[in-house]
């Protein structure tokens, strides 16, 4: 029997990439134990939805409100050739951005209307027909085979952060706060991003992750949204995968998918969270001596937490 073939859509502009996810695994051409992802086959045996916004579909420039009574009267449509052909049993929705207050709503429609195309759905959030984690995908521009072998690259910085300057939701304008009461400080600790505020010292937008990551002891991985059991992101996977020690700010989902040891919990985005950083990266201590479990934790996020494997997984509970 051939692999099975795994299509996909999303909503994300920038996604248009053949080989999307072929960095995640050791084959060539996307092959991940029994499926192969082909974002674009045409005739693909499984779909995946991936963060596609049918409430963008309805009307992308109105109002929420406005969206989802038009959804109530005129569903959106998604048409047989972008379905490619894919019954309804083997389509697979997964929402990937956290449940913000602001947009719980449009989360919500999304998966009320992803029923009536979709076999199996789920978000990282308790109102999804299926609560779940997100599989892992990651952003560094390293192979698969590269990550799994390599030595653990030298040290020879204290502490990055990589964010940015987006101030949407309250969420987002607490952590720009905390950016500002760092930079205050005078912290060992370099700041990464894009459209940061100007008076932020930071050291620029990157390309590759890897680049401000790596040379680093500890990197502060703090998520977009802490308040759930579920949502975790590629902030902690990109830190470990770059044998950092992350100094992480999330929710309780990290507990359970990852070695105990294997991250530091930041208490809090405030003055207590800043002393707490302050003292982790005076040394490289804890980075020493959690050396192994970060070594453990990578190998769960390359070979179990990717989503290609959840997604072999998934073909293979229909076998």
């Amino acid at each position: 029997m051939g692999k099975a073939t795994i299509g996909m859509i999303t909503s994300y502009q920038g996604l248009t990439q053949s080989d999307w996810l072929w960095q995640q695994t050791p084959h060539a051409f996307g092959i991940w134990e029994n499926i192969q992802m082909l974002k674009n086959a045409p005739q693909p045996d499984y779909l995946l939805l991936y963060q596609y916004d049918f409430h963008q579909q309805i009307a992308p420039k109105s109002s929420w409100r406005s969206r989802f009574q038009r959804s109530q009267s005129t569903k959106y449509s998604l048409t047989q050739a972008e379905l490619r052909g894919v019954p309804k049993e083997n389509i697979i929705y997964l929402m990937r951005e956290p449940p913000l207050t602001e947009v719980q709503h449009q989360n919500d429609l999304n998966y009320a209307i992803a029923k009536d195309y979709c076999g199996y759905i789920a978000g990282p959030d308790d109102s999804a027909p299926t609560p779940a984690y997100m599989p892992a995908i990651w952003y560094h521009a390293n192979s698969f085979r590269e990550l799994n072998q390599m030595p653990i690259p030298e040290k020879v910085s204290s502490c990055s952060w990589i964010t940015s300057g987006i101030s949407r939701t309250a969420n987002h304008r607490q952590r720009l706060t905390f950016l500002q009461q760092l930079q205050q400080t005078h912290l060992s600790l370099d700041i990464y991003g894009r459209n940061l505020p100007q008076n932020i010292q930071s050291q620029g937008e990157i390309k590759n992750k890897w680049h401000s990551m790596a040379p680093y002891y500890y990197n502060l991985a703090i998520e977009n949204y802490a308040d759930n059991a579920w949502y975790v992101s590629e902030k902690l996977w990109d830190s470990l995968l770059a044998w950092c020690l992350p100094i992480y700010y999330g929710g309780s989902a990290a507990d359970q998918l990852l070695p105990p040891e294997s991250f530091l919990r930041l208490p809090s985005l405030d003055e207590k969270g800043i002393a707490y950083i302050q003292e982790v990266i005076a040394t490289p201590e804890a980075w020493h001596e959690r050396k192994e479990a970060i070594a453990e934790a990578r190998q769960i996020i390359l070979h179990k937490l990717n989503l290609l494997n959840w997604l072999a997984e998934f073909v293979e509970s229909f076998s």
